[in-house]
Parts: structure tokens; C-alpha cells; sequence
């Protein structure tokens, strides 16, 4: 029986809960802020505010906070950018985090510039799984996207892909004047490398990259696109909180929808972000984070970290997507002088 006076137990990582019910299972963590593409959706700029290289966590700390967080419940780490293949010496990171006991998945996504010398090493490090990418099989579009010529080498890098893990993810953007008509072509492609696609609405984070919500493809019409390729789809029961709905073709073939713009998964999130410099979001559409690599670099233990994080996801509300739904006409989500005063706010420094 246990008195008054007695220490409570310590709540258990299965019992850790936001304000709104959802637990901490899933990390992001963003290896760099750098990219060797320049994306429409993304980061379309040549140049940017960039994280100082004195502030980046080293591959020991990102370790140490990703002990931290699985101590609270998180066993599934997605290692991202910016575009994680330009931090050297990845594989040395994955096979630390393979090494954390609670971990029980490794995913990286990349856009595949550089995944075809580097896919064997990842694989024999510990990395699990891999998501490319790819917003279009014509390479005279993807340069105007990207404004590289780099689409030779992303397929190289997803037949690598196929070839060491047998198998992966595809995620295609999907815009309205760009890449709509592509939808049914990307499916054929993924059935020739093992491939399952996943569409994404285009989404208004960040400030730069010029969105509308007249160039947002919504998850309707594209089923509507591949029932009118393909006749009737199936709707796949929901197994994990992932963010992508999935459906198969008549032939078996699964593909998946992130309509993350119109219909919002916020309800189910259980993710949250990590930049390159230790800052901890709980959103994509934060404005805002804790900042992780103070207490880190000031000695906090493990324990100590924990409480923290604990302490502020008990508090989280977060429900950015859904909050900007509500607002019906949506206008600039951030002015483009406040991107270039705090690159925490850019795409492609909290990770996608």
C-alpha cells in the first residue's frame, strides 16, 4: 500500500500525452539546413540566412537527444535536411541511432542526388528504410523545379535504392500547373523499381516559395484522376498513424495521398522535428521551438532532457494544418523579411 508521502511512479513512456490525447512516437531529425537543389516548394532561393556551423549538433549529440527521446516513447527516427546525404559521414549517425535498443525503425529521406554511391553503406549501417523525392519522370521539368540537371542521377539513386533495400518510398508534390498530369505515369514507374508513391498536396509553409491555393491539386481529383486511369480503387484500412491515406489499384498496387492541405492528419500526429542546430518543433507550421542544444551543451543529463520534453509535450496543442483550413482564404504564412531574420522558420531547416 503505498503512503501518502511516497513518491509517485514515474509515468511510463506509453502514458505521455499532449494536450489533445496524441503520444511522442516519431522524430524527425534534420541533419543540415544545406540542399543541392533549389525547389519550387521548398527552398527556391539561391541563397538563405544558413545555420552557423558552431551551432550544428555533432552526431554524439544528436545521439544523446535521440536517447532522450526514446526514453519517452519515440522508436521510429527519420533522418532528414535540407538534404541529409550532404552532412559527411551519415552513415556513422545511422549506425549510432541502430545502436539505441528502443529504436525499432531507421528512415532517411533524400532527394537521391547523391543516394546511389552511398545507398550499400546506409544499408549495412542500420538505416531500414528509404523515401525519395521525385516530382516528375520529365527531366526538362525538373530542372525548371529544381534549376539543377540532377535527374539522371536521382533515378540512379532510387534504382540504388531498389537494388540495396528492395524496395522504397516515392513522394511526389503534386501541383497543379506543373505535374498533375503525371500521376498515373509516377504509379507505373514505382511498379518498375518496387516503388510505392505517395502524392502530397502542396503545402503553404515557409513564405518564399510563391504558393497559392490555386496551384493546390486537392486528394479529390486525384482519386477521381486514377479511377478515370485505372476504374474503381480501394480505400486501405488505417494500420499506423502515418500521414498517408493509401489505396489500391484493381491490380493490387497501393499508392498513398498526404493531403495534409485539405484534409489534415493533425488529429493522429504523434511526429515532431528536430533541426540541424538542436531546435525541437512540434509542428510544421510552428512558429516557434524549444531550444534542445542549450541544456545539451550546459551538461543536462539524459533524465534531465526527458523532463523537458516531457514537461512541454504534455502542454502541446499544435494543430498548424488544421488551424490553417480554418482560415479559409489563406494568404502568406510567413513575410519573407521575417524568413531571411530566422532561417528556423524555412522548409528546409525543420525537416518537411
Amino acid at each position: 500500500m503505498t503512503s501518502e508521502n511516497s513518491t509517485p511512479p514515474a509515468t511510463s513512456p506509453s502514458d505521455l500525452r499532449d494536450a489533445h490525447g496524441r503520444p511522442l512516437r516519431a522524430l524527425r531529425v534534420s541533419v543540415t539546413d544545406k540542399c543541392n537543389l533549389r525547389c519550387q516548394y521548398c527552398m527556391p532561393e539561391e541563397e538563405y540566412t544558413w545555420l552557423s556551423k558552431a551551432d550544428l549538433l555533432s552526431f554524439d549529440e544528436i545521439a544523446r537527444l535521440v536517447t532522450a527521446f526514446t526514453s519517452l516513447g519515440v522508436d521510429k527516427i527519420r533522418l532528414t535536411g535540407g538534404e541529409p546525404l550532404l552532412r559527411p559521414a551519415l552513415r556513422e549517425l545511422v549506425a549510432m541511432i541502430a545502436g539505441e535498443p528502443l529504436v525499432t525503425d531507421i528512415a532517411l529521406t533524400t532527394n537521391g542526388v547523391l543516394l546511389a554511391e552511398r545507398a550499400e553503406a546506409l544499408k549495412e549501417a542500420g538505416l531500414d528504410r528509404i523515401t525519395v523525392s521525385l516530382d516528375t519522370l520529365d527531366p526538362q521539368r525538373f530542372q525548371r523545379l529544381s534549376r539543377r540537371t540532377s535527374h539522371d542521377a536521382v533515378l540512379r539513386g532510387i534504382k540504388a535504392a531498389t537494388d540495396t533495400f528492395g524496395g522504397l518510398k516515392i513522394d511526389t508534390v503534386v501541383m497543379r500547373d506543373f505535374n498533375h498530369d503525371e500521376l498515373a505515369g509516377l504509379i507505373e514507374f514505382g511498379k518498375t523499381v518496387a516503388a510505392e508513391i505517395r502524392f502530397i498536396e502542396y503545402m503553404d509553409v515557409g513564405g518564399a516559395t510563391g504558393w497559392s491555393e490555386q496551384q493546390v491539386y486537392p486528394r479529390e481529383q486525384m482519386l477521381r484522376d486514377l479511377i478515370e486511369a485505372y476504374g474503381p480503387l480501394t480505400t486501405l484500412a488505417k494500420t499506423d498513424t502515418a500521414p498517408a491515406d493509401q489505396f489500391a489499384l484493381p491490380d493490387g498496387t497501393v499508392f498513398g495521398i498526404i493531403s495534409s492541405t485539405t484534409e489534415p492528419f493533425c488529429g493522429t500526429c504523434d511526429r515532431s522535428r528536430l533541426t540541424a542546430d538542436g531546435m525541437w518543433l512540434r509542428c510544421l507550421y510552428a512558429h516557434t521551438g524549444t531550444d534542445l542544444r542549450g541544456p545539451l551543451r550546459d551538461g543536462a543529463s539524459t533524465d534531465e532532457l526527458g523532463e523537458l520534453i516531457s514537461g512541454i509535450w504534455r502542454e502541446r496543442r499544435d494543430r498548424g494544418a488544421v488551424d490553417r483550413l480554418a482560415q479559409g482564404s489563406r494568404g502568406v504564412f510567413i513575410a519573407l523579411d521575417r524568413l531571411k531574420s530566422d532561417p528556423h522558420l524555412e522548409m528546409h531547416t525543420r525537416g518537411g
